[in-house]
């Protein structure tokens, strides 16, 4: 007979995947010093907006110095055809997405324009080539994660969109520039059904195109990457600094030679 001393107390249900699809993510611990680079400290007080609502890639932003971002969302529906190949489907998502948002904030008359925005989008795809979508319900969540771990990897492909305006009017306007950056992820062969459950029902992969966090507890289920780890995550930031760096520079010589132009004249 077991002791009622030691007897197990009985576990709440877990929330439902509506429920936990739209639940406030932890408080991020405390973040390090940012960056002392030129880059970063251009940037702190220009707008720097991010055309994402994930809280993963502020988070990842914040970490290097990028604090005070404005998180405004592309409201239009991601609606392309999953037939596309992947690298195509995720950098034509993340371009809507940018130019959606610099279109509307590039005549904000109380802002002014931005000095950067930023877009990307994150896609799951299966060894058979088809793109994974947020789980549905916990059996969809559970079946997921045994084709992931039953076809040995999968690959994560995450597309970055950065926008900056011309001081010119010289056509389209403004510098753009993007990346694609693909990661393998294999799951370990030896994880059982019994743990998949248990991660499923801490809901922490409800909301996550694939079902799992490989920053959070879903790291139990990773035997191994190949490529970035944060571009799993949601933004690879090394890629990320090199596009924000490069859109920059061909607005400061656009302006440079918009200067010495009204000079000469």
């Amino acid at each position: 007979m077991t002791d009622a001393k030691y007897a197990p107390a009985p576990a709440e249900p877990p929330p439902s995947y509506e429920t936990a699809a739209h639940a406030k993510p932890p408080p991020p611990s405390r973040l390090p010093l940012p960056l002392n680079l030129p880059l970063i400290n251009s940037l702190r007080d220009r707008r720097v907006i991010l055309a994402s609502a994930s809280p993963r890639r502020k988070q990842l932003l914040a970490q290097i110095g990028l604090t005070k971002l404005e998180i405004k969302p592309s409201t239009l529906p991601e609606n392309l055809s999953k037939s596309l190949d992947p690298f195509d489907y995720v950098l034509q998502t993340a371009t809507q997405k940018a130019m959606h948002v610099y279109s509307s904030e590039l005549n904000n008359a109380e802002l002014g324009e931005p000095a950067v925005v930023l877009a990307a989008d994150t896609i799951v795809v299966s060894i058979s080539g088809k793109v994974l979508e947020k789980p549905r319900s916990e059996a969809d969540h559970i079946a997921m994660l045994k084709m992931l771990r039953n076809s040995g990897y999968h690959r994560v492909f995450t597309a970055v969109v950065a926008m900056a305006p011309l001081a010119s009017a010289q056509h389209p306007g403004y510098a753009k520039e993007s990346t694609v950056e693909e990661t393998t992820v294999r799951f370990g062969r030896d994880i059982s059904d019994e743990m998949l459950l248990a991660y499923v029902r801490t809901r922490e992969g409800a909301d996550k195109a694939g079902g799992y966090a490989i920053q959070g507890v879903g790291a139990i289920l990773v035997e191994r990457i190949e490529g970035s780890w944060d571009n799993v995550v949601g933004l690879p930031l090394r890629a990320t600094l090199g596009l924000i760096e490069k859109v920059l520079d061909q607005s400061d010589e656009d302006e440079d030679e918009d200067e010495d132009e009204d000079e000469d004249q």
